[in-house]
C-alpha cells in the first residue's frame, strides 16, 4: 500500500466515525490541578522528565520541565503543552554548521471526545534558534517557511474491560516535507504527510499502572526515520506514592526501544 493510499485510507476512518458523533452533538497528559465550574474543568500541571522521548525519539537530549494548561467541558478539550530542556546541545544547520542552545517547544491541541473515540489537532511548534530564519516566526503560517506542523490523530481507547488504546496520526500541514530529487526526506517541496501508528494495553498489578507499546511507521519521514518500521516499543511502569492522606506524587518510567534508529532509552517522570 502506497503512502497516498495510506493517508486517504486514514483521513477516511476519521470522519466516517465522527460523523455521528458530529451529528450527535497525545505521545499522554501529564498529571494536573483542576478548578470546575458547571460543565467546565480547567486544568494546569507540569512533568520533570530526565529526558524528552516522543515516539522513540529524542529532543534536546537534556533532563526537561513540560507545563501543561488546558480547558475542558462537553466533550472539547483546548490546551497548551511546552518543553524546555536544561542544558544545551547542538543543532545541526548543515553538515559542517552547528549552533548551541536549549531545546524549546511549545504545542497548541484541541480535541473532541465521543464515547471511546477522541479527533485532535495538533500544532506542533520547535523552530530552531536562528532569528534569520523566517520559519522562526511564531506568526509564519506558510506552507513553505513556517516551523509550525499541523497533525491529525484519532485516539481509540477501549472499555473498562479491555483497556486497549490506538492512536493514528498524521502531519497535515506545514514542516513536515517528502523527499527532494536525490531522495532525502525533509528536503523536498510537498507535504509528506508522515503518519504514525501505536497501539497500547494498560492494566494494574498492585497499584502499579502498566502501559506496554509498540509505535511504527508505513513510510518513511524526515520526522520518523527513512523507511517503514518499528520506531517507538516499550512499556512504563506508574505509581502513585502518598504524601500526606490528601496528596501523592505521581512518577514513572518508561523503558523505550527504537529499532530504526537502534537506540534506547530509561526515562524517568515525576508528574507536579
Amino acid at each position: 500500500m502506497n503512502k497516498k493510499v495510506t493517508v486517504l485510507l486514514f483521513l477516511s476512518i476519521v470522519f466516517w466515525i465522527m460523523n455521528p458523533a458530529i451529528a450527535q452533538e497525545k505521545d499522554d497528559i501529564p498529571e494536573v490541578e483542576a478548578a470546575t465550574r458547571g460543565n467546565v474543568t480547567l486544568n494546569l500541571g507540569a512533568d520533570l522528565v530526565s529526558r524528552y522521548i516522543w515516539r522513540g525519539l529524542d529532543f534536546g537530549h537534556s533532563p526537561a520541565i513540560q507545563p501543561t494548561l488546558s480547558v475542558e467541558g462537553y466533550g472539547f478539550s483546548l490546551g497548551a503543552w511546552g518543553s524546555y530542556g536544561f542544558s544545551r546541545y547542538s543543532y545541526w544547520i548543515d553538515d559542517s554548521t552547528s549552533i548551541e542552545d536549549n531545546y524549546s517547544e511549545v504545542d497548541l491541541f484541541l480535541s473532541y471526545t465521543y464515547k471511546y473515540f477522541t479527533l485532535m489537532l495538533t500544532d506542533y511548534y520547535a523552530p530552531l534558534p536562528i532569528d534569520t530564519l523566517a520559519g522562526a516566526n511564531y506568526f509564519n503560517w506558510k506552507n513553505k517557511s513556517t516551523w509550525h506542523t499541523l497533525e491529525l490523530s484519532l485516539i481509540l481507547d477501549g472499555p473498562e474491560q479491555f483497556p486497549m488504546q490506538f492512536v493514528a496520526a498524521t502531519l497535515v500541514y506545514g514542516a513536515d516535507k517528502g523527499k527532494d530529487t536525490s531522495g532525502i526526506y525533509g528536503a523536498g517541496t510537498a507535504n509528506n504527510f508522515s503518519t504514525y501508528l501505536e497501539l497500547s494495553y494498560l492494566f494494574d498489578v498492585k497499584g502499579f499502572g502498566i502501559r506496554p507499546f509498540i509505535g511504527g511507521i508505513p513510510f518513511g519521514s524526515s520526522w520518523y526515520g527513512p523507511k517503514a518500521g518499528i520506531n517507538n516499543v516499550g512499556i512504563t511502569v506508574r505509581k502513585e506514592i502518598p504524601v500526606s492522606k490528601k496528596f501523592s506524587l505521581p512518577v514513572q518510567s518508561t523503558l523505550v526501544f527504537n529499532p530504526l534508529a537502534k537506540k534506547a532509552y530509561l526515562v524517568f517522570v515525576l508528574s507536579l
